[in-house]
């Protein structure tokens, strides 16, 4: 009898062993590269369409109700707005930068490809929420705009195609630029190997972290706090808008509650926030059907290769007439395209040792502004063109 597994439990089991699975198989190189975001997606794919999972099932509806929200809100439950306010102009600049460049060139392409694609508005505000703070912001804007599962799935299968080669080129950047005079005489503002030195009091980056029962218990109740006060105030929005409302009002909340030092201190948000993203993605993942995918993926790469490469393009000539220090531009793209973390290691991998904690924050700053500014251009994109 096919599907294998469709009972509600069994389902669970099974979509929590995928999600085991997936940070099992991050300790290899070629998983870690393709990262665990589209591993779930394409093992969801695969078993659902295999027959193994069924298409729908109740525990699907809880979970893509809930596990977003919850994700973000945990997300955001580490932005320290006192030392984004502290940080000097010119890395502010580069990553404000970064996501003007991104939502201008996404609204421009989105207004151009918005008939081509289906949900295309849709698309074009997610590739805003990525671009300007990574994936978990394709995902929660995703859940805001109602995309549907295949649209999501060939979004995060372009955002590898061309994301993955671009982030590659972001970690030999470094050493590129450094090397070559052409790239210093056309951009000759830059730090000392002394001042990236800076004074050895960096914290070793990606250390083990532990976290107690009690801090996990509190930052789930703060989160589901935070997602049901939202969920009551977005009922008074229009139906029209009330999904990307709830969104807004998640992320805005979320960051209010963040700036209570004992919160910010609890230990395992981020985690934990991974974990129950990687479960909505496998729920992401079960309703896809296969044939459809393939065909939508296609353009929706063509897309994304448009925004990516427009928007590198437009700011590196506005950070460069602005005369910001090359390797602030360099941390506010990868801040962008990817997160804080992986800005902090091209940093780390660059032996920009006093840089590491500024890409840290600048991939913050690029997290807390994508929801925004992506759910603002998809209505945008849509209001104009009718879609």
């Amino acid at each position: 009898m096919f599907p294998i597994f469709q009972s509600t439990d069994a389902v669970l089991a099974v979509i929590l062993c995928l999600v085991a699975f997936d940070f099992w198989a991050q300790r290899f190189k070629p998983c870690k590269m393709i990262g665990p975001a589209l591993i779930v997606i394409i093992l969801g794919i695969l078993l659902v369409n295999l027959k193994i999972v069924p298409e729908s099932s109740e525990v699907y509806g809880t979970l893509s109700t809930y596990c977003i929200p919850i994700s973000m809100s945990l997300y955001l439950m580490n932005v320290d707005l006192k030392s984004i306010i502290k940080m000097s102009k010119q890395p502010l600049i580069a990553i404000f930068c970064a996501i003007f460049s991104v939502s201008i060139v996404a609204f421009i392409f989105g207004c151009i490809f918005a008939d081509s694609i289906d949900e295309g508005w849709k698309v074009a505000g997610m590739f805003v929420g990525t671009y300007t703070g990574g994936s978990s912001n394709l995902t929660a804007i995703a859940t805001g705009l109602n995309a549907s599962a295949s649209t999501i799935a060939a979004a995060n299968a372009a955002d590898y195609v061309v994301g993955m080669p671009t982030l590659v080129l972001m970690f030999l950047a470094p050493a590129l630029m450094k090397n070559s005079k052409k790239f210093q005489k056309f951009w000759p503002y830059s730090f000392t190997d002394e001042e990236l030195e800076g004074d050895g009091s960096q914290k070793e980056l990606m250390a083990s972290e532990e976290w107690s029962i009690k801090e996990i218990a509190i930052l789930l109740a703060i989160a589901v706090s935070v997602v049901a006060v939202s969920t009551k105030l977005s009922s008074f929005m229009s139906a029209d808008f009330a999904s990307a409302g709830r969104i807004l009002l998640i992320s805005t909340i979320s960051i209010i509650v963040a700036q209570v030092p004992a919160v910010r201190q609890l230990r395992g948000a981020m985690n934990l926030g991974l974990f129950f993203g990687m479960m909505y993605l496998v729920i992401v993942g079960f309703s896809v059907n296969i044939k459809g995918f393939l065909t939508s993926a296609a353009t929706i790469t063509l897309f994304c290769l448009c925004v990516i490469a427009g928007s590198l393009l437009l700011h590196v000539l506005i950070t460069r007439l602005l005369k910001i220090r090359y390797e602030y531009v360099l941390l506010g793209i990868v801040g962008a395209i990817a997160d804080g973390t992986t800005s902090s290691l091209v940093a780390s991998g660059a032996r920009w040792k006093s840089l590491v904690s500024v890409g840290m924050l600048m991939g913050v700053i690029g997290g807390v502004c994508g929801n925004y500014v992506g759910i603002a251009v998809a209505y945008l994109i849509r209001m104009i063109t009718g879609a």
